[in-house]
């Protein structure tokens, strides 16, 4: 997705753009940047911590993960949005400080937005430190035909 934003009918971004500037926001904003995109109050649901309450909180959660995992980035792969609500399938590649091995965690997110601002997000992904390479099984994320039906 790129990193360019539209406006929907109402002149306010579409949730496809706010998600992608979001994400651009997380690899290379800063706190306050990242901030921007949400509402005062907003909230973040995950499979892995507590959830992350508040704006400007959240911004300085994703710097300290960009950081902690080696200049991490994140993209949307796949898509389906409504007015109010999206849900994403995502990548994050990012660098392990102690093998300097690249790696890519996938998951997925639900999202609700007030006017163009992110609200909520739930995220269901699985953090294993010994295998930081994540994603669903059998799943080709190449793209080709090919599918491992041996899992």
């Amino acid at each position: 997705m790129a990193a360019v934003a539209s406006a929907s009918h109402d002149g306010q971004m579409t949730p496809a753009d706010r998600i992608d500037t979001y994400f651009t926001a997380c690899g290379e904003g800063s706190a306050a940047d990242i901030a921007l995109h949400f509402t005062e109050h907003a909230v973040i649901f995950d499979t892995n911590v507590r959830p992350i309450r508040g704006a400007e909180q959240i911004g300085e959660m994703w710097v300290i993960v960009r950081e902690r995992w080696g200049g991490a980035r994140w993209s949307a792969d796949s898509l389906i949005d409504g007015d109010a609500t999206a849900a994403i399938e995502w990548s994050m590649t990012g660098t392990d400080p102690m093998t300097q091995r690249e790696f890519t965690f996938r998951g997925s997110e639900h999202y609700r937005f007030v006017g163009s601002l992110i609200d909520e997000i739930r995220q269901y992904w699985t953090f294993d430190p010994e295998a930081l390479e994540t994603g669903l099984i059998g799943f080709n994320y190449l793209g080709s035909d090919d599918v491992d039906t041996n899992d």
